[in-house]
């Protein structure tokens, strides 16, 4: 039987859990807007043609923040093509995903959406194929009250009062030669630092996302976020991370670990941002915007670097890397999510990419059912139960050997405490395969009570570390009640069964 201890002390916080940590992305590729959240004439469509049942999911998900409309396709897009009356709206070719856009679906549509699925907007402008001209158009449509050419325009197009977001990326992924509008890291840090100062003028209460590497294995990764924030230190509030993971050649132990590199690659940019800091004599501190994140099977011609391939003809929202999520994958995206609060000092926002459809954590079909992938329950738990100080903890776990990243922790967690309501709530992954894994906490400073919560997803009866929800069969595997969780004291024990990932959560008062 393999064994970890865990000690958390109410007196060693790393910080408040940012409620933008659990943010989703939605884009216009493949079926994530269209047939996703937006499909006029499907029986569980409203009036506005937004689907309820996706819309049900998406509150039950907490997704609290969502970053729109790109991703790749946001380098191409004229954000004027989707406002106005959708009969004349344009007709456009999407160069990034090889697919015909219909701007059915556009800015005001998406306000409206967001409306009711109670979040947060996260706006990106296109410094791709325009610029900041069009960037500073942009907030002022979407921003100022009126009495000028563009918001007038936002109110004879229905929108009679300011949309008011307040959060904007400065393009996307303009490192990658794959990007429509690519730039060296000089030629985006002086745009970035133009379009922002314009945007600012508009409206000085937003807040700017810059461009960061979209991935930790760049040739120009470090050298890319140095020279970007060289220029545009002063102008922006975050940088931003991408990165997603698969299981390569079967090896699932390194996969299973791959939150190391996630937590490697976040401490190394907080690192990059703090020399500029200190090179600069800046006073305000940067944070990180980790707004792309996910498991992502990338196959074939789905790949970032060979985004214009995926098809042969032009069609509408076409299927696109819409990956079935299994158990093994849960399990990494629970760790994932363990690392991006761990590091909640820094990391302020996040975005798991996508929301529907498109390696998503909610599925639906055309004139179908949505259901709810794998990774749904890990994210959903944490947006849920993840509230208050972030609490560090002290591991001392037996050891998983992996090919990537040499020894492993077993037992992968993190923690927070809600004062407010007397909650210390634990999130825990098991990454062994096929040993469970007994577990104590100790919770120094306070004085535990009831066990209010405590679940697991795990590998289902009958199944393997490869089920995972279908259409036919939605429910396979998801959270279950965690048995035998025991409190003594300041102790808790609890054990996790092989390859599972699991949430506990306490009454506690100050000890």
């Amino acid at each position: 039987m393999s064994t970890a201890r865990i000690t958390l002390d109410r007196d060693f916080t790393i910080g408040e859990v940012p409620r933008r940590l659990f943010g989703s992305f939605v884009e216009h590729m493949g079926r994530c807007v269209y047939t996703g959240i937006y499909e006029p004439g499907h029986p569980e469509a409203d009036e506005n043609g937004f689907r309820k049942d996706v819309l049900a999911l998406t509150k039950e998900l907490g997704a609290t923040v969502i970053r729109y409309p790109g991703g790749n396709f946001v380098s191409g897009y004229n954000w004027e093509d989707g406002v106005g009356p959708v009969s004349g709206r344009p007709r456009r070719l999407d160069g990034a995903w090889h697919t015909v856009e219909t701007n059915g679906f556009g800015l005001h549509e998406f306000v409206e959406w967001s409306k009711l699925a109670g979040t947060e907007i996260m706006e990106a402008v296109n410094l791709g194929t325009r610029g900041v001209e069009a960037a500073r158009e942009l907030v002022e449509y979407a921003n100022h009250p009126g009495g000028t050419y563009w918001s007038d325009l936002r109110r004879a197009n229905g929108a009679e009062k300011p949309f008011d977001i307040k959060l904007w990326c400065l393009g996307n992924e303009l490192d990658g030669p794959w990007q429509i509008g690519h730039k060296t890291a000089d030629e985006y840090g002086r745009l970035a630092q133009e379009a922002a100062k314009a945007m600012k003028f508009v409206d000085p209460d937003i807040e700017l996302v810059a461009v960061g590497s979209s991935g930790s294995g760049m040739p120009t990764f470090g050298d890319w976020e140095h020279t970007v924030l060289g220029h545009a230190y002063d102008e922006v509030d975050y940088v931003s991370m991408h990165a997603y993971y698969q299981e390569q050649d079967g090896d699932a132990p390194s996969f299973l670990a791959t939150s190391i590199d996630t937590d490697q690659f976040i401490e190394s940019v907080v690192s990059t941002i703090d020399a500029v800091k200190a090179r600069g004599r800046h006073k305000k501190t940067v944070n990180i915007s980790f707004d792309e994140w996910n498991v992502w099977y990338q196959r074939g011609l789905d790949t970032p670097d060979q985004p214009h391939n995926v098809g042969k003809t032009w069609r509408e929202h076409p299927r696109l890397i819409e990956d079935t999520y299994n158990v093994t994958d849960a399990v990494v995206v629970g760790t994932l999510l363990n690392s991006l609060l761990r590091h909640g000092d820094r990391v302020k926002i996040a975005n798991q990419a996508q929301l529907v459809n498109v390696i998503a954590p909610i599925r639906s079909e055309e004139n179908g059912p949505a259901w709810r992938q794998s990774i749904f329950w890990p994210f959903a738990r944490m947006a849920e139960l993840a509230r208050g100080q972030i609490l560090r903890a002290a591991v001392n776990s037996d050891r998983i050997d992996t090919a990537k990243f040499g020894d492993a922790d077993l037992v992968d967690v993190s923690s927070t405490w809600d004062e407010e309501n007397g909650r210390v709530a634990l999130f825990l992954a098991n990454r062994s395969l096929d040993e469970a894994a007994d577990v104590e906490v100790t919770l120094n400073g306070f004085a535990p009570g009831r066990v209010t919560r405590a679940e697991v997803l795990e590998v289902p009866e009958g199944g393997d570390r490869f089920t995972s929800n279908t259409e036919a069969a939605q429910d396979q595997v998801g959270l279950r009640p965690l048995a035998g969780v025991s409190v003594e004291g300041t102790r808790m024990s609890l054990r996790l069964p092989p390859l599972s990932w699991a949430v506990v959560e306490v009454e506690v008062s100050r000890g």
